[in-house]
């Protein structure tokens, strides 16, 4: 007998998916098919009448899950397999990155709950619920709470209303994504907060961060740029999906080594599905840049996405931009090779000309971009680690993250100013190329 559940878009129920021995099957109902602002649940799903199988439903949906350890962790809270995509949809898809709610097949979307819905936290709650997080991601069966964001590391799903926090209940949406420091990882939520802000001071547009403290405790708060405020003041859900949904890629091959996306696939999509498309390749071929120069190799294809607001879709704002090159024990490969390398110390004018190729965009302009972001990017940094009003002056992990930039930049300056004919010469070009999929 298939296992069913109800999958919403809004507030209209568009599909089904079911649970078919032991593989997941989705398919889009036909009111939801005939309906005139149908819109498809994702790039990887489009509109039609036939049902997806497995291979093409699962990175959608099992997309919207937890991974690792924590996954592991919220499958034994509930006795089920870590493998169950259905099962922990079932107990935790309430409240997934977009739009997206699963509800048992026949239950109706609860009627809009009360906008004070909300269990408001005190200090001591707020302490506690930091603690237990590691232990109970999403804070997997309390009653009330089904909440759902993908990747790797503690995170929560929260409200803030600009003074207090809570958590979201009987599906009122969350506005902001509250991140606990990495286990093991130095002093990650000052190294967050500085890059997000270094990529706001560039104007690079990424989701809006700041460091909060209960106790001796900080943490980052994360305003959701999925979800906006309506003219009644309530908060409405957005919806988008990450570039790894989008190429229909399962979030355990999300880096390019094992077959995720490489940024020539990405730089295609953004193309095909975004209009004018422009600016929005200009915009991730500046964010792709970004990450290089600030030593963030964790950007993967599930650390992008686009946003689908009232118009055409976008780039949605960059987000978890974290320099890991600082740190010594993490890996020194790039998620994704920039003109054929891992590494960015073996980045030269060949390869980010490759790059550039990669993207679409012209070698001249790339270039261009690249040396502009390169060339004020260090300053930018002093300037913000210096700046009273934020919190990174004593960090010691924002000052080596300040010495990386500088040296990085440095370094891409040189290469690409050293022989302008190395970077535009096509033989040069051709040289180690990336690996096509």
């Amino acid at each position: 007998m298939a296992h069913e559940l109800s999958v919403w878009l809004f507030a209209h129920r568009v599909g089904t998916l079911r649970l078919l021995q032991g593989r997941l099957n989705f398919g889009y109902v036909p009111d939801w098919l005939l309906h005139p602002a149908a819109v498809p649940l994702s790039c990887s799903l489009p509109l039609q009448t036939a049902a997806f199988d497995d291979h093409v439903a699962r990175p959608f949906f099992a997309g919207l899950l937890p991974e690792g350890h924590m996954r592991r962790l919220i499958a034994r809270q509930f006795q089920v397999s870590g493998q169950n995509d259905f099962a922990l949809l079932d107990h935790i898809g309430g409240e997934c990155a977009g739009a997206v709610t699963f509800l048992p097949r026949g239950q109706p979307l609860p009627a809009a709950s009360p906008p004070d819905d909300v269990q408001w936290l005190t200090d001591g709650e707020l302490v506690a619920i930091l603690q237990e997080l590691p232990k109970r991601p999403m804070l997997a069966g309390t009653d009330g709470l089904r909440l759902s964001l993908a990747g790797a590391q503690d995170k929560l799903p929260v409200v803030f209303d600009g003074r207090r926090i809570g958590l979201p209940r009987h599906g009122v949406p969350s506005t902001h994504i509250l991140k606990p420091p990495i286990h093991a990882v130095e002093d990650s939520v000052a190294n967050e907060a500085f890059c997000m802000a270094l990529a706001n001071t560039m104007q690079l547009n990424p989701a809006q961060a700041r460091i909060h403290t209960v106790g001796e405790h900080a943490f980052l708060l994360v305003r959701r740029y999925d979800r906006q405020l309506a003219t009644d003041g309530s908060v409405q859900r957005l919806h988008q999906e990450d570039l790894c949904q989008a190429l229909g890629v399962v979030p355990e091959m999300k880096y390019q080594n094992e077959g995720g996306p490489s940024l020539q696939q990405c730089f295609e999509l953004v193309r095909q599905v975004t209009r004018p498309s422009a600016p929005q390749v200009l915009r991730l071929f500046d964010g792709v840049v970004f990450n290089a120069l600030v030593g963030n190799h964790d950007a993967h294809g599930k650390n992008f996405s686009l946003l689908y607001g009232a118009k055409e879709p976008t780039l949605a704002p960059f987000y978890d931009l974290l320099s890991t090159a600082v740190y010594p024990a993490l890996t020194p490969k790039m998620a994704m090779k920039i003109g054929g390398k891992y590494k960015f110390s073996e980045l030269m004018a060949r390869h980010w000309a490759q790059f550039a190729q990669d993207a679409g965009v012209s070698k001249a302009q790339a270039k261009k971009r690249v040396l502009t972001l390169a060339r004020q990017l260090p300053a930018a940094a002093v300037q913000l680690q210096a700046d009273p009003a934020q919190a990174f002056a004593t960090s010691a992990v924002v000052g080596q993250i300040v010495k990386l930039i500088a040296q990085r930049c440095e370094l891409t300056v040189k290469r690409l100013t050293a022989d302008v004919g190395d970077a535009l010469a096509p033989k040069e070009a051709r040289d180690d190329k990336p690996q096509t999929r």
